[in-house]
């Protein structure tokens, strides 16, 4: 498909409706990103995302959007109730991929002569890589009962605090989740991967806030400049994409005609009021729970590799959950649409929800300030922390990017990378770094990656998010 682009402003770009489009397209992109963007299929994927039945506004792409599988990444969409749609491609195979950000009370300078320790330290009490399992071995009973109550049943179980699951988006479970829709293979996947980390883009990452744009919002949100803070990156892992992939195989069947023709068999979906889209939404719900309980997990071993190889009580740790979202998914949320408020079925596949300061559904905590957006860079790249914003309600569904953005496939940077030794390379910008192998490293190599301070400087511009603090990866254990 020939994508014609037209330019709106300097952070926004339109797919104008053309052909079987029921709505334009619209990307939030700066003119050196959208170059990049314009080398692969994705601005194909938001055009035949907008082809969709029942989909409302625009097919939206974040500044980080790259071809995924149906959707893009960076892809976000939202469906009528009645007319519109659910499909297993527009939230992903690790279905609540998220991030889950605490603070502490450390400083850099206190720990930076310890950091290669803690970090071979964290890489031994965190299981990761391809299949990882963990110390969790969840008998058929407990795996649905993850499945129904997401964090709070890790936190039932003595990892973390109910204050977490405060500051966990949706307090760390998905209503409607039915664990009688899994399969068999599902509830396999699921039973020994809890409270582990996974592999590719998945990490464990010790950093420091450098600094900090906006000071009023990073003290409301406990940040400071020299600050340590744990960003942890990880997802539902086999349950998850078990659950993707059977519900993409059995939408793909043609067992009756649809009533709309899809240009991508990759955009297999079912009506939201269909019985088959009702099952996908109760095993995603319980995907999505499993997530948050995974990461529930995984920062509690985070909490006490810090407490023994640092010798230091919780009080001077002083580890807090600053928030947890998540990337993946598919949800029932109210949204005004031409001056009317409608609930509508949002789809964010490699986005972040961004709410702005009022939102009823944001804690007390951070009513007055606005949802708190955590953007990870990879590795050798800066993270950040923005603040959601009113403009996000109006343009993008309360959305905003969720990371750098891919610019080489995995195979294409490993064979950039060969003869480099990026663990050492990193190194001698005093980051250290673990992972399950070296190909993972190649893999996950910074260069890989779109420049995440121009991603976040679109969103930030275009009003989605507003940035708050800029964080500084000083160790990482990668998958």
């Amino acid at each position: 498909m020939d994508i014609k682009l037209e330019k709106i402003d300097d952070y926004r770009w339109l797919i104008p409706k053309t052909g079987s489009m029921r709505v334009p397209g619209l990307i939030f992109s700066n003119a050196e990103l959208i170059n990049a963007v314009r080398e692969d299929q994705s601005l194909t994927q938001v055009a035949n995302v907008a082809t969709l039945p029942g989909i409302v506004g625009h097919a939206l792409a974040m500044p980080d959007i790259h071809w995924g599988y149906g959707f893009p990444i960076g892809g976000v969409a939202a469906f009528d109730l009645d007319e519109g749609i659910v499909s297993p491609g527009g939230v992903g195979y690790d279905i609540n991929c998220g991030c889950r950000l605490m603070t502490t009370l450390l400083r850099a300078e206190e720990i930076r002569p310890l950091m290669k320790d803690l970090v071979m330290a964290l890489f031994k009490n965190i299981p990761s890589g391809v299949g990882s399992t963990g110390a969790i071995r969840l008998s058929k009973s407990d795996e649905t009962k993850v499945a129904v109550q997401g964090a709070a049943w890790a936190v039932k179980k003595g990892f973390g605090t109910t204050e977490d699951l405060e500051r966990t988006e949706d307090h760390g479970v998905m209503e409607g989740a039915d664990p009688s829709v899994l399969s068999d293979r599902v509830i396999k996947r699921g039973k020994d991967q809890l409270g582990t980390l996974g592999s590719g883009n998945h990490f464990v990452e010790v950093q420091v806030v450098d600094q900090i744009y906006d000071s009023k919002k990073a003290q409301a949100y406990g940040l400071f400049e020299g600050q340590i803070t744990i960003l942890i990156h990880s997802g539902s892992r086999g349950f998850g994409h078990q659950v993707c992939d059977e519900f993409l195989k059995e939408m793909s069947k043609p067992t009756q005609k649809a009533s709309f023709e899809l240009p991508d068999r990759q955009l297999a979906c079912a009506h939201l009021k269909s019985g088959q889209g009702r099952r996908y939404l109760a095993a995603m719900a319980c995907a999505a729970n499993y997530a948050w309980a995974n990461r529930q997990i995984l920062m509690h071993w985070a909490k006490e590799t810090l407490l023994e190889s640092l010798s230091i009580s919780p009080r001077e740790l002083g580890m807090k959950l600053l928030y947890d979202v998540c990337h993946n998914i598919a949800k029932k949320e109210q949204h005004t649409v031409d001056g009317t408020n409608v609930m509508l079925c949002v789809h964010r596949k490699g986005a972040t929800r961004a709410l702005p300061p009022g939102h009823p559904l944001l804690p007390d905590i951070y009513r007055d300030v606005g949802q708190p957006v955590l953007i990870p860079g990879d590795m050798g790249t800066h993270s950040y922390v923005l603040s959601g914003a009113k403009e996000a309600m109006i343009q993008s569904f309360g959305s905003s990017c969720h990371g750098a953005g891919r610019v080489l496939s995995r195979s294409k940077a490993v064979k950039m990378a060969k003869g480099r030794a990026i663990h050492r390379e990193l190194e001698d910008k005093g980051i250290f770094v673990q992972s399950r192998g070296k190909r993972t490293l190649k893999e996950e190599m910074p260069e890989a990656y779109k420049d995440v301070s121009q991603v976040v400087e679109v969103v930030h511009e275009a009003g989605l998010a507003q940035k708050v603090v800029r964080l500084r990866p000083l160790g990482v254990i990668k998958g």
